[in-house]
């Protein structure tokens, strides 16, 4: 499946019979030696109960992940070709319960309540002096604005910023952003787990929209352009000076089944 640009491997796991290691997640996700993918989903029963199904998702290098808000829509479609949800479906992730409404391919997803916003960290980088702005969004996020998307060294300050003491131990995804008018920015990521940018995060645009309107760049909702060609929109409550609820809607496709072979895995 596909929002936005990002591509993922969804795997029915619902009877618990499929159990994959770190090395066949890897060996799945390359794009050359498996089906290529940013990720890799099981749907599986909730264990709480409090919600209709769960994920278990792992990132393109095999590690787990609690949130992926691109991942979240494919999985929420995934559910209704599945298990048959109708007008909305709920999940549980490392993040906590996320619901889910279906308007055709595009999708709407409620997100946590971002948490741990620190706003203009001056930090020594290699291209200077520069006010990093860090908030989690269901996985953590450093944003920077930047006065043009085209020209921002996504891979060079995204690598740098990545694996900086300051995010330390777990690292961060970075976010470039340009502030295109009261309700538009444009977004480029490099994600963590990917190890480089990719053409679309759903957390991160969430993050970059949260953090430009309480920099008073923006108000709600924002239409966020990537570089996957794919604008969303997010959509946030504020309540004595925080963001209490968020939401990010956006497509999420379908692009092909398969049955694997036993040679992927060997």
């Amino acid at each position: 499946m596909n929002g936005a640009g990002n591509d993922f491997v969804l795997i029915d796991n619902r009877e618990g019979k499929i159990r994959l290691t770190r090395e066949q997640i890897v060996s799945l996700c390359h794009r050359q030696r498996g089906i290529g993918a940013d990720g890799l989903f099981l749907l599986v029963p909730s264990a709480s109960g409090q919600a209709d199904w769960a994920w278990e998702f792992y990132n393109r290098d095999g590690s787990a992940a609690d949130m992926c808000g691109n991942g979240a829509r494919c999985f929420a479609r995934f559910i209704q070709r599945q298990a048959g949800a109708k007008g909305q479906t709920t999940f549980e992730t490392g993040a906590g319960i996320i619901t889910a409404t279906f308007q055709g391919e595009r999708v709407t997803v409620s997100l946590p309540q971002p948490r741990d916003l620190k706003l203009g960290e001056k930090m020594s980088l290699s291209a200077g002096l520069l006010a990093v702005h860090s908030l989690n969004t269901g996985v953590p996020h450093a944003v920077i604005f930047v006065p043009d998307a085209d020209e921002a060294m996504v891979q060079q300050l995204g690598a740098e910023l990545r694996h900086h003491p300051r995010f330390a131990p777990q690292g961060t995804n970075v976010n470039f952003v340009q502030v295109l008018g009261p309700n538009w920015i444009r977004v480029r990521t490099f994600e963590r787990g990917v190890e480089g940018e990719t053409l679309a995060c759903g957390s991160g645009v969430v993050a970059s929209a949260v953090v430009a309107a309480r920099e008073g760049f923006v108000a709600s909702p924002v239409v966020c352009a990537t570089r996957s060609g794919v604008a969303f929109t997010v959509a946030f409550v504020e309540s004595d000076g925080s963001i209490v609820e968020a939401s990010l809607t956006g497509d999420a496709r379908e692009i092909f089944e398969a049955e694997l072979n036993e040679e992927a895995f060997t």
